[in-house]
């Protein structure tokens, strides 16, 4: 589900810096994360966005969320724009 909704958005950040940037610039609606990241690349985003209260969608496939933004490489965190 999350996945379509990454397809279907009009603009998605990519990447845990930019979706830091984004969020601290109040830009970001909801968050995507996939499950089989690493801890390390996603938590900072993850503890940012519960701190301002971005809802936080888990999915299981870092290679298809990936494949959802339309992008030939896996994508840890996505960040769907206001």
């Amino acid at each position: 589900m999350s996945y379509e909704k990454v397809k279907q958005a009009s603009k998605t950040i990519i990447g845990t810096k930019q979706a830091i940037k984004a969020i601290k610039a109040s830009q970001v609606e909801e968050l995507v994360v996939a499950l089989d990241a690493e801890a390390r690349v996603t938590d900072p985003v993850i503890i940012l966005a519960k701190e301002i209260g971005i809802p936080i969608n888990l999915v299981k496939s870092k290679k298809e969320l990936g494949k959802a933004c339309g992008i030939s490489v896996d994508a840890a965190i996505v960040a769907i724009a206001r």
